[in-house]
């Protein structure tokens, strides 16, 4: 009986979501353009409401699965589920200041070598643990910090490189990697905006020590929240299990016992003789698991990663065609040898514009058209970072070019050919008329 109720109420729930989720006329100026957004079908709500049937309300069968699964696509060994890409990069970096790492390990007072023109959640964690970020600028345009700046800014204190994949368009990371490894610098790659990026026929968030990734919905593929932090190191992917876990020293799952046949056998810290292994704890760890729930819609999501990678390229690609000579706008580029499964589409207004960045999105907002600003810009400039310990090394010229002049519209599979036509003659309707 349980069973039948089931296959009926998840019959209904297909047929639910196939009366509410239909196709609606786009109107210019009247229906909104997202710069973002989830593009979730049927499959997707089935997946959650089964989930919650099963009453799998905690990280389980579907988180380990998830996981697999997502490592299996990006080629690497092991995947941690996180309830989001910011608690991800906590991880990724926390992960890095274990006693298990011995003589590598990044304690307070280190340096760790990023930019100011991006995300906070990228910067955040250097600062959580004691460390300082060196900041470097960016090149307008593919909006990355180059192999060339972050070695001019490696110090005597200098001990990891984290730095996002700017819009989806991964940096230099091939070289980046080796340079980190000539100087003995952890990697972190923040693979948050750019999963199914390319570089050198390559997946980005292959190339350090540890990546992260978020499954937030404005992301490649979304759990609602969630995040994931990835590597192909054992010794790394143990640590950060431990960490995310409550910082235990024990590796059964929820409601398992005895996994390692040494529960009571093992001789750990100042502890006991035979002294609980499911109650020691090697790490000052978190709470940062996700859940089953968004585990399950993860598992759907992830069977469309190549299908929403291909609808962001050629949404970017039929904008950028559609902008190209627009004056004014300095259009964004792919890094060289690069195939970016884009996040967004940066525009640049230049100095000669004959207008000013509030004027555009005041315009575009007018139109229904979605915008963002790059992030943070310069972050160095924000109320919550002005009395912080920071280093520069150059400048931040174009970080504040950013700041003042830069925002995006989106290219997220969501997003219709006709409503990319639309954005495009907006923006040069603009653009010329300005002049």
């Amino acid at each position: 009986m349980a069973r039948e109720a089931k296959r009926l109420i998840l019959e209904s729930v297909a047929k639910y979501h196939q009366e509410t989720a239909r196709d609606t006329e786009f109107v210019p100026g009247v229906t909104p353009v997202l710069p973002s957004g989830a593009v979730l079908t049927a499959e997707d709500r089935v997946a959650l409401v089964e989930a919650a049937l099963d009453m799998r309300i905690a990280a389980g069968v579907s988180s380990r699965r998830f996981e697999r699964q997502f490592a299996r696509a990006l080629g690497l060994r092991k995947a941690h589920l996180t309830n989001s890409g910011s608690s991800a990069n906590l991880l990724a970096l926390s992960s890095l200041t274990s006693p298990q790492l011995g003589d590598r390990r990044l304690r307070p007072g280190d340096e760790v070598i990023t930019v100011a023109a991006g995300f906070p959640t990228t910067v955040n964690p250097i600062y959580q643990n004691g460390m300082t970020p060196v900041f470097v600028d960016v090149e307008l345009g593919t909006y990355n910090a180059t192999a060339e700046r972050i070695a001019a800014a490696i110090g005597p204190r200098t001990r990891a490189i984290m730095i996002a994949h700017a819009l989806g368009n991964p940096y230099e990371v091939d070289v980046i990697a080796r340079l980190a490894e000539e100087h003995d610098l952890f990697l972190i790659e923040d693979n948050c905006d750019a999963v199914g990026s390319l570089h050198r026929g390559r997946l980005t968030g292959t190339f350090g020590d540890l990546a992260t990734t978020s499954f937030y919905p404005a992301h490649h593929i979304t759990t609602g929240e969630g995040g994931c932090v990835l590597t192909d190191n054992l010794a790394l992917a143990r640590i950060i299990e431990s960490m995310r876990d409550w910082g235990r020293d024990c590796w059964c799952e929820p409601g398992e016992d005895d996994t390692c046949h040494k529960r009571f056998r093992y001789q750990l810290g100042d502890l006991p003789p035979q002294y609980d292994h499911k109650y020691t704890f090697s790490h000052v760890g978190y709470n940062l698991k996700g859940t089953d729930i968004q585990a399950a819609l993860g598992i759907t999501q992830l069977t469309r990663l190549d299908e929403f990678g291909a609808a962001r390229r050629r949404n970017w690609q039929r904008l950028r065609d559609g902008l190209d000579g627009t004056p004014g706008f300095l259009l964004p580029t792919a890094t060289p040898d690069s195939d970016p499964s884009w996040f967004g589409f940066a525009i640049t207004l230049t100095e000669d514009a004959g207008y000013d960045r509030y004027e555009l999105l005041r315009f575009l907002g007018d139109r229904k058209i979605g915008t963002r600003l790059l992030f943070a810009g310069n972050l160095t400039r924000h109320p919550g970072y002005l009395d912080r310990e920071f280093r520069v090394v150059g400048d931040l010229t174009n970080s504040d070019v950013i700041l003042e002049r830069t925002f995006w519209v989106g290219v997220y599979p969501g997003l219709t050919s006709e409503m990319i036509d639309y954005v495009a003659a907006s923006l040069r309707e603009f653009a010329h008329g300005a002049r």
